[in-house]
């Protein structure tokens, strides 16, 4: 069998709405076998998740986090995702690392807002101004299309940089009054302690959270979670391992029973909202999306 080796530039192939459908599709499928490895080194992050799902393969994908990288010029992650065919476990594609991650980080937060924010959502606010802010940018874009944008970074220069680059982006100042005026709010930041407060919320709001990945990070506080109907991609990879819900079920703040759903529920019409609810969504990225990821891309590359 040859190996596929897919490079970056297999991006304009792709679809954020195909996309979506075929991660609903995956979510049809037999649950997931997934393995989750943590190591760390201080702030340095050595992860590797795998997924094994019946039909459609497995995939092992390693992402080394080096938070110091940018001040030397270089990624703040590096790594590779080996794809393998479900029959016979031979590797068929070894694709970039970077157009999985764009993929699938911001295909799964604009799959969240598509079952739960309001479809005439015109205000959208974008918390961090890195890679995964400007791929939110993107597809939030295609999927909310004539909606204006608003984005906010620690450092004011990032904001102003990133606004530059894309039509309808304006730079807010005040993070308090900029969430208060959104109807979605997607945040992408590398925060351990929450920059979103319960007390701003709006009534009929979408927040999207997708920075938390370790179990000492958060992006919201425990107000929020109070607030809002709580949602997930995978209850399995974020109850347990990422911070924004293990911290507060730990402490009682909330149950497990307070998530209403994840991706596996959507078939059975778990995610649903009224109007004046505040609807939240956890962004955890477990393998099991970056397996139908990479299939969704080797499909598309196959057939180019």
């Amino acid at each position: 069998m040859t190996i596929e080796m897919i490079p970056f530039e297999a991006d304009r192939l792709l679809d954020w709405s195909d996309l979506g459908a075929a991660i609903l599709d995956g979510h049809t499928r037999p649950r997931a076998e997934i393995g989750d490895t943590f190591l760390y080194r201080g702030a340095d992050t050595m992860l590797t998740r795998s997924a094994w799902i019946d039909g459609l393969g497995i995939a092992v994908k390693t992402a080394n986090i080096m938070p110091g990288n940018p001040s030397r010029g270089e990624p703040m992650i590096h790594g590779a995702v080996n794809l393998y065919d479900d029959l016979d476990g031979s590797l068929e594609a070894i694709v970039d690392f970077h157009l999985v991650t764009k993929w699938k980080t911001a295909g799964d937060s604009v799959l969240g807002a598509k079952l739960l924010a309001r479809p005439n959502s015109r205000c959208i606010l974008i918390i961090g101004a890195g890679t995964v802010g400007r791929n939110l940018r993107e597809a939030y874009g295609a999927t909310f299309p004539g909606a204006r944008f608003m984005v906010w970074n620690r450092t004011p220069a990032g904001a102003e940089a990133m606004a530059a680059e894309y039509p309808d982006t304006l730079v807010a100042t005040d993070l308090e009054t900029a969430v208060g005026t959104a109807d979605i709010v997607t945040s992408a930041t590398m925060s351990s302690t929450p920059i979103l407060r319960g007390e701003w919320l709006q009534p009929g709001q979408h927040i999207d959270l997708i920075g938390a990945y370790r179990p000492d990070m958060r992006e919201a506080d425990d107000a929020v979670l109070r607030r809002a109907n709580l949602f997930v991609d995978s209850r399995e990879t974020v109850l347990d391992h990422i911070g924004e819900f293990k911290d507060p079920l730990a402490r009682g703040v909330i149950t497990r029973d307070d998530v209403q759903g994840d991706l596996y529920d959507v078939a059975d019409g778990a995610f649903r909202r009224d109007e004046g609810d505040i609807t939240l969504y956890k962004n955890g990225g477990g393998a099991h999306l970056d397996l139908m990821t990479s299939r969704y891309i080797l499909n598309a590359w196959r057939n180019r």
